[in-house]
């Protein structure tokens, strides 16, 4: 009598066929979807999933990311490298667009334009008549984000509701849609900062460099770590300190922060991230601190 053993799965593998799921779900539901890609670490992995989901054909979508204006040089270079090499169409619109136009108002030139990304990406949904925007947000990130469905419907003035998300029982999503409304779609949205780095490891994932230790100038204000640049110089009184650092997440300049780190390869940072007890953004994005409300607050005005 011979015994057949079936090859077990890990846990990334079940991960990984569910986000390959839900992207075939969103081409064949959706008229015109778009994948959101800045260039950061979640975005890299949502491109090695179409490339499994759609691969050797081209993605039956385009990729768009929402350029403040103020991002870290490597991820911008690094994203525009990765799209040539994709061979991908790569749609970027800008927030200093909207500002030209009169519908994005700041302050003043070193204001926070993350929140004002929402404005530039409804501005965007509108042009191309996407109905949804595939994004590599995940539930662990914050507790707003802990809210929201994998297909998060957003109304025709693209705003999120959490009292008004779709039930999605046996992994059945209801994709309907009238004209004006569209979809957030998150593929990775179960995922964690774990699964996320062992994912990266595992597929051999080219990242922007900065999301390794790297030696860099920071000023220390309540709690974090600011990287001085001309849109964060250090206050009167504050001490410049160079300090080996990691990103753990990327975003705008100007309220993004590294956190003090030597790992230098996905196994190091995989075994910090382990022991971590601070979620990724509670650890380094100082416009998620202003209130407990402030991610919830930009979704409803249409956030990512």
């Amino acid at each position: 009598m011979s015994i057949t053993l079936t090859p077990t799965r890990s846990h990334l593998d079940w991960l990984e066929a569910q986000a390959i799921f839900i992207m075939r779900e969103v081409a064949a539901e959706c008229a015109k979807p778009v994948l959101l890609f800045s260039g950061g670490k979640d975005s890299c992995v949502l491109l090695r999933l179409a490339e499994k989901a759609f691969r050797p054909g081209a993605f039956p979508f385009p990729m768009m990311h929402i350029d403040t204006g103020h991002n870290f040089e490597e991820v911008i270079t690094f994203r525009d490298a990765r799209a040539a090499e994709l061979n991908e169409t790569l749609i970027v619109r800008s927030v200093e667009d909207s500002m030209k136009r009169g519908s994005v108002v700041l302050r003043k030139e070193t204001d926070s334009r993350n929140a004002a990304q929402a404005v530039t990406l409804l501005e965007a949904i509108e042009e191309f008549g996407f109905d949804a925007c595939i994004g590599g947000a995940r539930r662990d990130e914050e507790k707003a984000r802990a809210k929201e469905r994998i297909f998060s419907f957003r109304d025709e003035f693209g705003q999120w509701n959490p009292k008004a998300q779709r039930p999605e029982l046996w992994s059945l999503y209801n994709t309907r849609v009238h004209k004006g409304e569209n979809m957030r779609v998150f593929p990775i949205s179960n995922w964690t900062e774990l699964d996320v780095w062992q994912y990266i490891a595992r597929e051999n994932l080219a990242l922007p460099s900065i999301y390794y230790a790297h030696q860099r100038d920071v000023i220390r204000r309540k709690g974090l770590l600011v990287p001085v640049t001309p849109i964060t110089p250090p206050a009167d009184g504050e001490t410049i300190e160079n300090v080996t650092v990691r990103f753990r997440t990327v975003g705008d300049i100007s309220c993004t922060c590294p956190v003090a780190s030597d790992a230098a390869d996905p196994y190091a940072i995989i075994a910090e991230t382990a022991v971590t007890d601070i979620t990724e953004r509670g650890a380094t994005r100082m416009d998620d601190q202003t209130s407990e409300a402030s991610m919830e607050r930009r979704k409803k005005e249409g956030y990512f």
